[in-house]
């Protein structure tokens, strides 16, 4: 659509907050000089959609207010209907971690969800799963060629026979020799991987394949009390690549065997832990897709589940409207902790927080990452903040949890499933074929134009906020009802349906030797 036709549609802008003073254009590929909008603003030049016009003449050195909050301050006069980009403004410091309200405005509980269930597969520690597969881990990258080889294979042959097994995926990383195992941040990686074999949609199956030198002992990834489930590479007891592959694929079977008794059982949604994360964020992740991802999460911990949001870089420029709703003061420290880490973490790299913002967020109109946190934060709800996990760290407890993670995709998925999560809700203004193979990722568009484009990749589509047709309420249920359907295995997300399912990748903080 050229800028002709889409001068011919009604202007529409969306204002989010009354103290705010610019509002994004809501037209499919912006909009022309000289569009009038309702109010009886007329733009000045064009505007991109997404992109911010203003709605009022900005001095120069004040403030530019989206959210109700400030994103920037203006650095040069700008006029009303001017576009606003992100040239023209200076970005803030990031809030006073020292300074910050801890547990002034926690929300009173919502009312109790009763009755909503799914179809999940319960093991023997209570956890529950939304998929049933084998997990394959390894110690050390040095088998990962190995590994493939013989999944390849046991999909091949094995798998048939096992029709209730969903699929076998290996878990493989660029980590366990090289390394300063021994470092105080080498708990990370180490700590994720433990804790991914554990995830809920492996049934607890554990089958570890080492090389046998590496410094990463794959004793340290099985748990205690569980034998017979390491092969070793080395073992001298091998005969030959062909007898290696023989053994992995025999231990598989026994775990298939196993597996293929799993059966989905009704279980109520609050056996459900659910990851949220954005991607390819634009500025309407936090006016459609985070909100109705943020209603649909309130419904899920007024049902008793488990749900988590993370990306640290991109609540750090809002983390003080989490503070404030940390549950209690324990909480609220541990949500600065984790903010003051990473701060020190990018210091030490030479980097800040203004590195996070890519170059598809700004062509989506996000100016900077003030703005993209403010929209971001939107899809943890409204519920108090109850717990914070460190990176790779285990969930245990229920509620709206703030899982400490990279910003990066492939990271925070990688480590949310070592919290825990079984499903994952995944928000995108530019488009991503993004997947994980441990668990269904449903993706949720923040435009009905990227919906429309990739109706083949795109799961749900917010964009009907945008333009009226929908509440957010009602989008919040509807996704509401497409987690618990997906998570039944009802519905199966385009990436699995495509197979799009991106490696494994975890964060290593810790000196590499």
């Amino acid at each position: 659509m050229d800028q002709d036709v889409a001068a011919k549609e009604q202007p529409r802008y969306i204002k989010l907050n009354e103290r705010d003073n610019v509002a994004i254009v809501v037209n499919d590929f912006g909009l022309p000089a000289g569009s009038r909008f309702a109010s009886g603003l007329t733009l000045r030049a064009f505007v991109p959609q997404g992109h911010k016009t203003a709605l009022v003449d900005i001095a120069e050195g004040a403030p530019i207010i989206r959210y109700g909050e400030i994103i920037g301050y203006a650095l040069s006069p700008i006029l009303a209907g001017e576009w606003v980009d992100e040239a023209r403004i200076r970005m803030p410091e990031a809030p006073d971690l020292d300074k910050l309200e801890i547990s002034t405005a926690v929300p009173a509980p919502l009312p109790p969800l009763e009755g909503f269930t799914f179809e999940g597969y319960r093991n023997p520690d209570g956890s529950v799963g939304t998929k049933n597969i084998l997990g394959i881990s390894s110690s050390v990258q040095c088998v990962k060629g190995t590994m493939e080889y013989a999944v390849k294979r046991i999909r091949a042959e094995l798998l048939p026979k096992y029709p209730n097994v969903d699929d076998v995926v290996p878990l493989t990383h660029a980590y366990g020799c090289g390394v300063a195992i021994n470092a105080p941040d080498a708990v990370v990686p180490i700590r994720t991987l433990q804790n991914i074999a554990l995830n809920p949609n492996f049934g607890g199956e554990i089958l570890v394949i080492s090389l046998g030198c590496e410094k990463l002992a794959p004793e340290r990834l099985v748990p205690e009390g569980v034998s017979d489930a390491i092969v070793r590479m080395q073992d001298e007891a091998f005969d030959g690549f062909g007898a290696i592959v023989d053994a992995i694929m025999t231990q598989a079977e026994a775990r298939l065997k196993i597996l293929d008794k799993r059966k989905r059982e009704t279980c109520p949604a609050a056996d459900l832990v659910i990851g949220l994360q954005c991607g390819g964020s634009d500025a309407f992740s936090g006016v459609t897709a985070n909100p109705a991802v943020g209603f649909a999460a309130d419904l899920l911990v007024r049902a008793g589940a488990t749900v988590m949001f993370s990306e640290v870089t991109e609540v750090r420029d809002a983390i003080q409207l989490l503070t404030r709703r940390a549950i209690n003061e324990e909480v609220g420290r541990a949500l600065v902790r984790e903010m003051a880490w990473y701060d020190s973490y990018l210091a030490r790299g030479g980097a800040d927080r203004s590195a996070n913002t890519t170059p598809g967020n700004k062509k989506g109109g996000l100016a900077n990452i003030v703005e993209k946190s403010l929209g971001s934060i939107v899809k943890s709800g409204s519920t108090a903040i109850t717990g914070v996990l460190s990176p790779g760290e285990k969930a245990t407890q229920k509620g709206m949890l703030f899982a400490a993670t990279p910003a990066s995709d492939f990271i925070c998925g990688t480590l949310q499933l070592a919290s825990g999560m079984t499903l994952q809700v995944f928000t995108t203004g530019r488009g991503t074929p993004y997947g994980l193979a441990a668990a269904p990722v449903i993706k949720v568009a923040t435009r009905s134009e990227l919906a429309r484009r990739w109706k083949d990749l795109i799961d749900f589509d917010s964009g009907s906020i945008a333009t009226g047709e929908k509440t957010i309420e009602e989008c919040g249920w509807d996704l509401f009802r497409l987690i618990l359907d997906v998570a039944s295995g009802r519905t199966k997300p385009w990436s699995d349906r495509w197979g799009i399912h991106n490696d494994l990748t975890l964060f290593n903080p810790a000196p590499v030797t």
